[in-house]
């Protein structure tokens, strides 16, 4: 049996296979354990480096947990308005219209060719320049601008190329049944796009959630990675204990987020197989002779 990217391996193929895999397996154990070593001879394997993080709630209370609401928070807010926000600039390059698609697209490809972090910076600027805003709220609200314009440009394109994506007949379709470019987007095409694009914006979606540590290294702001710093000046330099333990959390945070996409996607799926088949056969006209002859 075959795939469509290759041919089922043969017996030589899949000696060769186990072969490598041995051999990939055994470097990265060698690897693993040279880190390891020079990380011990450094003392940063001492249990006095990690204990801290099982045996003084303060670490959690006082940095970690706050630092993680921050990133959480400005995660959240980035999401709500850059999800909206890309789908409204993804359907605008999508139209018919010369003066609305033209326009869009500059928009687009001008705040997706900046790295994110000019944006926070320039962001930054602004606020503290041209606005009241309090330099305690400043940082996020500089984080919060710059991953929205970046990301949205971003989900605009993965909109674009989702509903692109779909057969042409579905929107030759509901033209000829006379609905209007607006409905036959809202009602036809978006709903069929968002099980293809979900991979993509779930991928967009975790980028936001570190994206938001560039803030703290700039910008001050006090989000989860930030922290590391007063962790380390506190409990006696434990700079890679420390970085173990937020990565941990981001893993966590992540993993949380692609699991429930994946609920989702699959929840649509059921969703559109039940609709599916939910749908009665229409009688033809050799149902509608024999129902005649059967009543005769």
């Amino acid at each position: 049996m075959s795939s469509v990217l290759y041919d089922t391996p043969g017996p030589r193929a899949k000696r060769r296979n186990v072969l490598f895999t041995i051999v990939f397996l055994a470097v990265l154990a060698l690897v693993a354990w040279w880190v390891l070593a020079a990380l011990n001879d450094k003392n940063q394997l001492a249990a006095d480096k990690w204990s801290p993080f099982v045996t003084d709630s303060r670490v959690w209370t006082t940095y970690l947990l706050p630092g993680l609401m921050e990133t959480l928070k400005a995660a959240a807010l980035s999401i709500l308005i850059a999800l909206p926000l890309g789908a409204l600039l993804g359907i605008g390059r999508l139209s018919d219209h010369r003066w609305v698609r033209v326009p869009v697209g500059a928009v687009v490809e001008f705040f997706r060719a900046i790295p994110v972090l000019l944006l926070m910076m320039f962001a930054a600027a602004l606020y503290r320049e041209f606005t009241t805003v309090s330099s305690d709220f400043r940082p996020l609200y500089a984080v919060v601008t710059g991953l929205v314009l970046y990301n949205a440009s971003v989900i605009a394109e993965i909109v674009r190329a989702g509903v692109l994506s779909l057969p042409r007949g579905q929107g030759d379709a509901a033209e000829a049944l006379g609905m209007r470019k607006g409905q036959t987007m809202t009602y036809v095409l978006l709903p069929q796009a968002v099980t293809v694009m979900l991979p993509a914006l779930v991928s967009q979606l975790v980028v936001i959630v570190k994206d938001t540590a560039l803030g703290g290294a700039l910008l001050g702001y006090a989000e989860l990675l930030s922290q590391n710093r007063q962790i380390t000046a506190n409990y006696g330099a434990n700079t890679i204990a420390t970085f173990t333990v937020i990565a941990l959390i981001y893993i966590v945070i992540n993993a949380i987020l692609t699991h429930l996409a994946g609920r989702l996607e699959r929840r649509l799926r059921r969703g559109k197989k039940s609709a599916t088949a939910a749908i009665p056969a229409q009688a033809g006209p050799a149902d509608v002779k024999s129902d005649a002859i059967s009543g005769a």
